[in-house]
């Protein structure tokens, strides 16, 4: 039963359980109870009410009409539906037109907690013969109360989530089967899709720290970094406190990265990385900007100089060496350093600001740092006017050649000359490579630019030669954006058809950089121009990071000793033991040696007593016209002893 339930009071005896006998003063029973009845009592006359509880199938008597109080009442349950209590409600009133006046009093109300009144007088007895009018709608009421039984079981099977079984009906091991099947299926399905939400939740993971973190060193890229240089700088602002961008730059990173491949260059930076974040505070970010570029911000600085103490600290940190695949490397850092607020109020102007001061301590010596100067704006200012300016010098032909001439130790002939580019700038004049090619090698405007200085010195030699001068070889360097260019040896075929130049006259000079980025390509592509005739030069021996292998391996012809080496001769006995080794190595190897930067007679007297074969360096000309190259060819030989 519920509580909602429609019930029908009647005032009644309660008779024996399951009796037939009838007390005296009642008349006919009202019905025998399908179930429970809710029962009020009372122990005497005017006594209290008590609720009480009568168990199935007792017989319901009404009183007679005498004024006596009853001793019971009887509430019998019917449902809950309105259709019942409607079917109820019709039934009492066709009772009651039935009933003679007087006779026993049946009302419907609402389930109460107090009993319900007690009719003030009883019905007069119907007689004794009459068939009891009650008999068939008692047997209606009872059938319909055992339907509203059945619905209300079925109404709470489904509350618990059960569906209620048709009866007699039962399921055969093939369906049971099914059913279990179906249920595995079931779990075996929610456990294939929470595993399949956890690996969508750790991919958009995954997606998002690759958007905000570098792929090869983990550390945060410059997106995720300029959001927290907004971020601190809105703080810093609020609190009136300063803040330190560095910007690092490895030195001669190139060099290692062209000679000993990609592979090795990626596992120096992923350590440079490394050694980066065990330099900083947890508070501190270290990025990733791209190549071998490292941003650091420092958001809480007291004074200025507690940045440089920040830096120092980096720059010692990287002074001991890399061990990369069994090679102990050492790398410089180049440190620009911007605060906030003085050199820059916003994320993209500190970088920038940064940026420039890290050129100015490359300008400097590498591997040092310095703060940003207004006054750099100046420089960077003038890089961009460089640069643009690079675009059109070839179109204007501002570009000249300048020869500088090499001499044959033992004699004093001139046997070559090195071709060395100058540009005739309409307003800063005649500049030197230094001050463009590295701009030109960055925006790609070398290649170009190297093609032209191969044309015009191939054309300058064969002038030379058809004016009768003896034969000299023409040394032109090459950038290794040229010599990595597909079409490098087709190119120098035609180059040297075009003007008519002996390739036995021409010699390419390459750095140990160029040769060891890929010894599989390098090897064939110098070959090839073995083949065609042209001479092959190393330049800067002894500079670079390779190993000496190459020389057997590779046509080479010419070792060319780096200047840093000569002009420590007088003074440092390390470098002159140097030299003589090299030159001694050249000679077994059957290279023809030259030694750059020669500047004294003391160090041309050194050389020729080590049978080196050729000097180059201002004590013999510096870089002149090939007017001034003329003018030196009818001067005749120069030995050692005459400078």
């Amino acid at each position: 039963m519920v509580a909602s339930s429609w019930r029908v009071p009647v005032v009644a005896w309660v008779a024996r359980v399951a009796g037939s006998g009838r007390p005296q003063g009642a008349v006919e029973p009202c019905y025998a109870a399908a179930a429970a009845l809710t029962v009020w009592q009372r122990t005497e006359a005017g006594g209290m009410w008590r609720r009480r509880r009568a168990a199935p199938g007792c017989v319901c008597w009404p009183t007679e009409r005498s004024g006596k109080l009853p001793h019971c009442v009887a509430m019998a349950d019917f449902g809950s539906t309105q259709e019942n209590h409607d079917a109820h409600t019709s039934t009492a009133q066709r009772r009651r037109r039935a009933a003679p006046t007087g006779g026993p009093g049946v009302t419907h109300r609402r389930r109460s907690r107090r009993p319900p009144a007690v009719p003030g007088q009883a019905a007069e007895s119907a007689p004794a013969d009459a068939a009891p009018p009650w008999r068939g709608r008692e047997q209606l009421l009872l059938a319909r109360e055992r339907q509203v039984l059945e619905r209300e079981r079925a109404a709470d099977a489904r509350a618990r989530g059960a569906r209620p079984l048709r009866r007699h009906a039962a399921l055969s091991a093939a369906q049971i089967a099914m059913l279990q099947q179906a249920n595995a299926n079931l779990v075996i399905a929610s456990m294939e899709a929470v595993t399949l939400a956890e690996q969508v939740q750790q991919a958009r993971n995954a997606l998002l720290h690759q958007t905000h973190h570098d792929a090869l060193t983990g550390l945060p890229n410059r997106v995720l970094l300029r959001d927290r240089l907004r971020q601190a700088i809105a703080l810093a602002g609020r609190g009136r406190r300063r803040l330190a961008v560095m910007f690092l730059d490895l030195d001669r990173f190139k060099t290692i990265n062209d000679s000993l491949g990609h592979g090795v260059g990626d596992l120096l930076l992923q350590q440079v990385a490394q050694r980066l974040v065990g330099c900083v505070r947890r508070s501190d970010t270290v990025s990733r900007q791209g190549g071998d570029e490292f941003v650091l911000m420092f958001p809480e600085v007291e004074q200025a100089d507690d940045a440089g103490l920040f830096a120092q600290k980096i720059l010692l940190a990287m002074a001991a060496p890399h061990l990369v695949e069994h090679h102990a490397l050492h790398v410089g850092v180049s440190i620009g350093i911007g605060i906030y607020p003085e050199d820059g109020a916003d994320a993209d102007s500190l970088i920038r600001h940064a940026d420039t001061a890290m050129y100015h301590a490359k300008e400097n010596g590498r591997n040092t740092y310095c703060f940003f100067e207004p006054a750099m704006n100046t420089r960077a200012v003038l890089r961009q006017s460089t640069e643009a300016s690079l675009r059109l010098a070839l179109a204007r032909q501002e570009f000249v050649l300048h020869y500088q001439p090499k001499i044959d130790l033992a004699s004093g002939v001139v046997v070559g000359v090195e071709a060395l580019v100058r540009w005739q700038h309409p307003q800063r004049g005649l500049l030197a490579p230094a001050e463009f090619v590295p701009i030109a090698e960055e925006c790609g405007l070398i290649l170009p630019l190297g093609r032209w200085v191969l044309r015009q010195a191939c054309r300058q030699a064969q002038d030379w030669q058809l004016a009768g001068w003896p034969p000299m070889t023409m040394a032109v360097n090459t950038s290794p954006l040229e010599f990595g260019a597909s079409d490098f040896v087709e190119h120098l075929r035609r180059t040297l058809a075009e003007t008519g130049l002996a390739p036995s006259r021409l010699e390419i000079e390459l750095t140990e950089g160029v040769l060891m980025r890929d010894a599989s390509v390098s090897g064939g592509v110098l070959q090839a121009v073995a083949e065609l005739g042209v001479k092959l030069a190393i330049d800067d021996f002894g500079t670079g990071y390779s190993s000496l292998s190459y020389l057997s391996q590779f046509p080479i012809h010419t070792l060319k000793i780096d200047q840093s080496f000569v002009s420590q001769i007088g003074s440092s006995a390390a470098d002159a033991t140097i030299v003589s080794a090299v030159i001694g190595m050249g000679k077994s190897l059957r290279k023809r040696v030259i030694a750059e930067g020669v500047e004294t007679a003391a160090q041309c007297a050194f050389l020729r007593d080590h049978d080196c074969d050729e000097g180059q360096g201002f004590l013999f000309g510096r870089p002149m016209t090939a007017d001034a190259i003329a003018l030196l060819l009818r001067a005749g030989p120069r030995p050692c002893e005459l400078l």
